[in-house]
This record gives C-alpha cells, structure tokens and sequence, in this order.
C-alpha cells in the first residue's frame, strides 16, 4: 500500500512540473507584447528590434558603430541621414564654406564705407522754385533756385525724367558694389534748390558728388558728353579743382566708352550753383544733347540707358580705385 502511494506521488510531481513547464511560451508572447506597445507609442513600428524602426536610439547606435551589429549600424546611418541631414552619415561631401554660401542664397555685398552723393538735376515744372538764391555762400549773385531743364526734341521726354531715369539705375549699381548712395531726390516733386542739394551732399558724409544732367543747344547738330567743374580759380571751390577734375575725367571717360558717345572733353564754368556750394570733389555730367536726335534717341533706348547708367557708375569706381 504504501509502495503504490508513494507511486501516486511521483506521478502527481511530474504532472505539476509538466504543467509549469507549458507556462514559459505563453509568457514570452505577453513580453513582445509589451515591447510592440511601446515602440507604437513613439510612431514607429518596430520589428525584430531593427534599430532603423526606432529613431530614438540613432544617436546611440551611431556612437557606438565599432560595438554594434554591421548591418544595424548601417541601418542606423540612413536613418541618422533623413533624420539629420547629415552629409558624412549618409557618405556624401561634408558642407564646405561654399556650397553653404550656395544653399544660403545671395549674400549683402560687403560694404565700402565711401559714401556717394547723386544729384538728378531739375524736377518737374509744376514744383515752384522760382525764387532766388545766392549763386555761392556770400555772393551777392542771385540765381533762381532750380528749373526744369530742357526736353527731347525728338522724344519730347523732359530733362528731370531723363536724369532721375539714369540717376536711380547708378544707385542700383553702386549700391550693389557696397557703397552707401545718398539721393537729392528720388521723384520728380521733391523741391529742392540747388544749393540745398549741395548742402546735402556737404551734410551727408559723402565723398563726391557726381551731378547728372543732359544738355541742350540751338545747334541741332552738337552732340556728345562733356563734364563740368569748378576752375582752379573759383573762389568758392578752386581748392576742390584737382580731385572734381580727376573725378570728371574718371566719370566722363567710362561713360563715353560704354556708350560710344563723343567726348567733349572737362570743361570750367564758376556759375554753376550746385557746384559753388559744395564742400566736397564735384562735377556735373552732361550725358548728351537732347537737342540732337541721335542723342537723344539714344537716351530714351532702355539697352542704351543700361549702358549709361553702368559707364557713370564704373567712372565712380574708378575714381575709388586710383
């Protein structure tokens, strides 16, 4: 009898460790379980613990590559590449000075430090300057403050518009190379005088002030650029004579050369107001008769005027770079 209990008895063990033994498998499945919930949590789906289903551990893997499984750190670079954007991860050319300048777009062109005034001579008729002022700081030579200048006998294009035209595309352009431009005007109603243009420029900090005007004759004949400064003998600006003279020719030069007008050459005159009042090198370039009708023609082209603009603006750049 008690052979045949202690028979029972085995019997019973061996059936209990049997059943805890079928225990293992189902537990193993809730542990996965467990794992796939937390991974759909972060928004990934992660399958065999691939390190490219889970960004979160990228710069983990990545940091340690000479430890982890070769294809899991490869995984693990195309992942740190899209999550990143890293050149050297996804084994392209690391980002150098130049191709960030490229990506970044344009750039502001270094500034000069040379200020330079521009004067677009005359403004429209309807703008009353019919007053008078000094011709030169204490002269007793009175001259009416401004006028609206000639106009296109060919075009019928006035003066003031011709010269605004060309006087905001040399902005654009010396603005481009870094240096600072200061405008007497930027419309066609702005009143101010010529001395008071002058005085602005003075006033300003600029270092030249180039003057832009075109000319006009009783000879329809006459045509060409010519510049104009102050002599040598001015009582008001002679000081001045031997930097506006460099300034026209540089000025006078280039502008012919990129327009293929005739140069008149420099010329003297001391009545000139926006001349007498200036305290910095000045001139005044007549870019061509509006009186001829090639000239002006000529003037009123766009490609032309691009020309123009670019020669006056390469004149003051060269006037710097002496």
């Amino acid at each position: 009898m008690r052979k045949k209990k202690w028979l029972c008895g085995m019997l019973g063990a061996a059936l209990i460790l049997v059943s805890l033994g079928g225990c293992g498998k189902p537990a193993g499945q809730a542990g996965s379980g467990a794992s796939a919930a937390v991974l759909s949590e972060s928004g990934e789906t992660a399958e065999n613990g691939s390190a490219e289903s889970v960004p979160e551990k990228t710069e983990s893997v990545t940091g340690n590559s000479q430890n982890a499984d070769p294809q899991t750190v490869s995984g693990s670079s195309e992942m740190a590449a899209e999550q990143t954007g890293s050149a050297q991860s996804a084994g392209q050319e690391p980002l150098t000075a130049e191709s960030a300048s490229q990506e970044a777009g344009p750039t502001e062109p270094a500034e000069k430090g040379i200020t330079v005034a521009l004067d677009p001579g005359h403004q429209a008729p309807d703008v009353d300057m019919s007053g008078q002022e000094p011709n030169a700081p204490g002269s007793s030579v009175m001259k009416t403050r401004a006028t609206g200048g000639t106009s296109g006998t060919t075009t019928g294009v006035p003066e003031y518009q011709l010269n605004l035209d060309i006087a905001l595309q040399v902005r654009d352009l010396l603005k481009a190379e870094g240096y600072t431009v200061v405008m007497t005007r930027e419309d066609n109603e702005t009143a101010i005088s010529n001395a008071e243009r002058a005085t602005l420029a003075n006033e300003s900090g600029a270092s030249v002030m180039v003057r832009i005007h075109a000319n006009g004759s009783e000879d329809p004949g006459a045509s060409g650029a010519l510049a104009l400064v102050g002599s040598s003998s001015n009582p008001y600006v002679g000081s001045l004579y031997g930097e506006s003279s460099r300034l026209a020719e540089d000025v006078l030069s280039a502008y012919c050369s990129a327009t293929g007008m005739a140069d008149n050459g420099v010329i003297t005159s001391d009545t000139m107001t926006g001349i007498n009042w200036s305290t910095i090198p000045v001139m005044i370039l007549e870019m061509g008769f509006m009186t001829n009708p090639t000239d002006d023609t000529n003037m009123e082209d766009p490609e032309f005027q691009k020309k123009m603009a670019e020669g006056i603006a390469q004149g003051i750049q060269n006037y710097f770079g002496r």
